[in-house]
This record gives C-alpha cells, structure tokens and sequence, in this order.
C-alpha cells in the first residue's frame, strides 16, 4: 500500500512510518509531496497521514502517531508509551511531560541538519532510533 505525507520530515513523520512498517503494513511505500499535493496522491489510492485535515493527521491536541495507534487498535503499553513521548517531542502543548521528548526532539532535529539526500534517507537512518525507544519502551513498561 501507498502512504503519503508531507515532504521534510521531523518526528512524526518519521514515527508514523516506523509504526505504520512494523505494526500496519511491512510493505509500506511511502511518498513524500509538497503539503498542497497530499490530497492529490491521496485521491489516486494512497493513505494520508501527518497532514491537514486527513483522518490520521492531528486532532484534539493529539499527534498523528496516536491516531494510527487509535485507528488501527494498536494495543501495546509499549507503543502506547512511546506514543507519550512522540507527542512531546513533536506537538507544543505537551499532554504527558515524558522526559524523554526532549531528547527524541533533538535528535530529529539533529538528522534534518545531517544533509542527507532525502526524506526516505532520513527514514532509513532514523529507524533505528525507534527500535531503540520501542526497546526501552517495552522495558519499562514490563517493570510497571
């Protein structure tokens, strides 16, 4: 299935598609567009997300990585802990205060100041740090 969302892309955008690979759709394409084009890519089949006015987009104070959590039944403490922190780290009015958003936020930062080619490099390069943070997240989640 296709996926598409807005080109440049920082936390949720890179946490969605971690999520949406590992626990949705392990085939997922991705397509990154200008934000006006989004609803044109949507409208020849792919799934939008992170973006104005779509179904998995920001909505009652919540980010994107939660609505595909809600959406798609995704029942894991673990993804529901990192769901907290994605929210820090990507949305000002933070709901949770995790103390690990900070962080995730520099680093997406950091990677958007690496000059890499693209936002599909980003994502190959950034997973890692999810499945790292899920690692974490699955541990303190085991000890609650």
């Amino acid at each position: 299935m296709k996926w598409v969302t807005r080109e440049h892309v920082k936390v949720d955008r890179v946490a969605c598609p971690w999520l949406i690979r590992k626990l949705v759709d392990p085939g997922a394409e991705f397509v990154f567009v200008p934000a006006d084009q989004v609803p044109t890519v949507a409208a020849q089949g792919a799934i939008p997300f992170d973006a104005p006015g779509v179904e998995l987009g920001h909505h009652d104070g919540r980010c994107s990585f939660e609505a595909i959590v809600t959406t798609y039944h995704i029942d894991d403490p673990a993804i529901g802990l990192l769901a907290q922190i994605v929210h820090g780290a990507d949305v000002s009015d933070d709901l949770y205060g995790r103390p690990e958003a900070p962080g995730l936020k520099a680093i997406a930062e950091g990677f958007r100041h690496l000059s890499l080619r693209d936002d599909h490099e980003i994502l190959a390069r950034e997973f890692v740090v999810y499945d790292a943070l899920y690692a974490y997240c699955r541990q303190v989640t085991a000890r609650e």
